[in-house]
């Protein structure tokens, strides 16, 4: 153990020290966000390789010992400026809900603190190597449908070049030897994580110049993509050819993870044939200047007082949110003759995670019109529950029951003005007997007593809320109509919401109005318009 602290001056010492307690009080205060980036490594295979992460930083940082030991420590105070943004932007995140802004906040403050405590110069040149923790951030997941959809119509365009007739719907398509469907593990999102950070590594330990580094990234990028396409056709084939013996079920997986591989490994041999060598270092010697220990302390203890204060104020704010349980239900009548009937077959089921209450329903005009509800209502938000999120879709694409065709946006003319709403067709994948049902489905998020469609906005209005105390309570709308006659069912819908949406607006306002004891919402023809925000 003594050699490995051979060379290093009492000057040192105390710099590492310091840093040290840094790092463990700042881990320690935010250990919430923390334990959310570790709970996802282990819960999404997809990020299953930031295990690896601190590690091979570490190692990293061991190579650079003697370039790091030949300079003089000393404590930079201007980066107390970035670290006090970068506390702001946790607080941002915390307020938006979004544990990836969090979580990338505290891996900069753990870099900042780098630099701060020991010098720009230190930070100069670990910059690799603190810039490889960023990795350990779960980021990158809200491109899997977008890879989904690329993944399906490669694979449907290279079977049509090669002869097989196919009947594409979306995700899914038929050729004439069977069925087939994109899933999420079909998509090569986990391939083009795991590929960049591999390609960021391989780059650095293996090329001296920016250019060639940053073009091997860019290629680390492109390969797999190309390669999961590649994957993807290579195992429909299969299948077809051998009247699917081949390709299915467990081999499906597997032929698929030994393409990749194969593919992987010939990238990096091709780019290992343009390795640099890098230039002999001259011998260094070790520093032996002192670290000031009082300025160096006051930084650091700086430092920690601007990472902790965001944290401070939030707990304070959070206070305003509740855990009480939601009682949610929709009205019995609704007005112009809109009268509740049996949930019509077949039962879809919205993809919005883990709500506190949700609530169904569906109502049929006189005119035979039959239009259906769905209400999930969120309060205490957080990783695995929150009404915005890239994790929440119209359709639960591992259940393959229902799949999404299309989706656009619409402006649906109300008394207090144009709501804008996000429209989606689905299909039924399968329906015995009666044949497939397609769903006209106009989504619409309540937040903060506001209805608001786009993300953003949705985002940033429930932060409003947290921020001014009146809680984190948000709720997805979710109107829906058979799509046989695809004129009937907007005509439909949009009569519906512009007869019912405020009594509608009344009994999701119920739960939160609730909580804070405020008088009930009273139904109103004319909503206010402030209460409808436009899209993004």
């Amino acid at each position: 153990m003594a050699s490995l602290f051979q060379g290093i001056g009492p000057g040192w010492r105390r710099a590492l020290v310091v840093l040290a307690v840094v790092w463990m009080a700042l881990l320690w205060l935010h250990r919430d966000t923390g334990l959310a980036m570790v709970t996802i490594w282990d819960e999404r295979d997809s990020y299953a390789h930031a295990w690896m992460v601190p590690p091979i930083a570490l190692w990293l940082v061991w190579r650079l010992r003697r370039q790091v030991l030949a300079i003089d420590p000393q404590p930079a105070p201007w980066f107390l400026l970035p670290i006090a943004v970068i506390s702001l932007v946790w607080l941002a995140g915390e307020a938006v809900a979004v544990a990836t802004a969090t979580q990338f906040a505290l891996v900069a403050m753990l870099v900042l603190a780098v630099p701060a405590v020991l010098g720009w110069r230190v930070g100069w040149v670990l910059l690799f190597p603190l810039g490889f923790l960023f990795f350990c951030v779960p980021f990158g997941e809200f491109l899997s449908p977008t890879l989904m959809h690329w993944t399906a119509d490669i694979t449907v365009a290279a079977l049509r070049l090669s002869g097989i007739p196919v009947f594409q719907e979306a995700l899914m398509f038929v050729i004439p030897s069977g069925r087939w469907s994109v899933i999420e593990a079909c998509s090569g999102i986990r391939y083009l994580i795991a590929s960049v950070m591999v390609g960021a590594l391989f780059a650095y330990l293996n090329y001296t110049s920016w250019q060639r580094r940053l073009l091997f990234v860019g290629v680390s990028i492109a390969v797999p993509l190309l390669a999961n396409w590649l994957r993807a056709y290579m195992i429909v084939m299969l299948g077809h050819l051998s009247s699917n013996q081949l390709a299915v079920g467990a081999d499906h997986l597997v032929y698929g993870w030994v393409l990749f591989g194969i593919i992987i490994v010939t990238l990096y041999w091709i780019g290992a044939r343009w390795a640099q060598t890098p230039a002999d270092e001259p011998a260094l010697a070790p520093s032996t200047g002192r670290w000031p220990l009082l300025p160096g302390t006051g930084v650091a203890v700086v430092a920690l007082a601007a990472m902790a204060a965001p944290l401070w104020l939030w707990q304070r704010l959070d206070a305003s949110t509740s855990a009480a349980p939601v009682s949610l239900s929709l009205p019995a009548d609704l007005p112009q003759g809109w009268r509740p009937v049996d949930d019509p077959a077949p039962r879809w089921e919205p993809g919005f995670l883990n709500p506190a209450a949700q609530a169904r329903a569906a109502y049929r005009a006189a005119d035979g019109a039959t239009v259906g509800v769905y209400v999930g209502y969120y309060r205490r938000q957080g990783l695995h529950s929150k009404v915005v999120s890239s994790a929440n879709h119209l359709v639960i694409h591992a259940r393959q029951d229902w799949a999404q065709m299309a989706e656009a946006q619409r402006s649906v003319a109300l008394p207090a003005g144009a709501l804008p709403v996000r429209e989606g067709l689905l299909l039924q994948a399968e329906a015995p007997g009666a044949g497939r049902q397609q769903l006209r489905v106009w989504q619409t998020y309540w937040i903060d007593g506001a209805f608001v469609t786009g993300n953003i906005a949705g985002k940033l209005l429930g932060a409003w809320g947290r921020l001014s105390g009146r809680g984190d309570d948000g709720a997805v709308l979710l109107v829906f109509a058979d799509d046989t006659d695809p004129a009937a069912a907007q005509a439909s819908l949009a009569r519906f919401l512009a007869q019912t949406l405020p009594a509608l607006t009344v009994a999701i306002d119920a739960p939160r109005r609730d909580r804070v004891g405020l008088a009930p919402l009273r139904e109103s023809a004319d909503l206010a318009p402030r209460r409808v925000l436009a899209q993004d």
